[in-house]
């Protein structure tokens, strides 16, 4: 690979530019799930009673599933509307790939 090749970021990755307000809630979510997982973790080490953890895990992942919806809802709303407009079809394929993941 050349040395120009190298330095070029990979056509394959895309990215988005967020707005203050969307880049700070999603953030925001991130981080206060980070502090559920590491809650979890330090129950972990305390030896803490199984369905007390089994609880938290529970939020911990009802908070990723309400980030995610947060972010398909985003995504929808601008780059797919976008790529639609610009006449880019492939977009609603690589949509319907991605729920296909999110619903495995």
């Amino acid at each position: 690979m050349s040395e120009e090749q190298e330095k070029q970021p990979c056509s394959c990755h895309r990215t988005k530019e967020r707005p203050e307000k969307e880049y700070k809630d999603l953030i925001n979510r991130l981080s206060r799930i980070e502090g559920q997982i590491r809650g979890i973790k330090k129950m972990v080490e305390k030896d803490t009673y199984c369905p007390d953890i089994l609880i938290q895990v529970a939020a911990a992942n009802a908070a990723l599933n309400s980030f995610n919806k947060v972010l398909l809802a985003e995504h929808i709303k601008t780059c797919v509307t976008n790529d639609i407009r610009e006449g880019k079809e492939e977009t609603v394929d690589e949509l319907l790939e991605t729920l296909k993941k999110l619903m495995k």
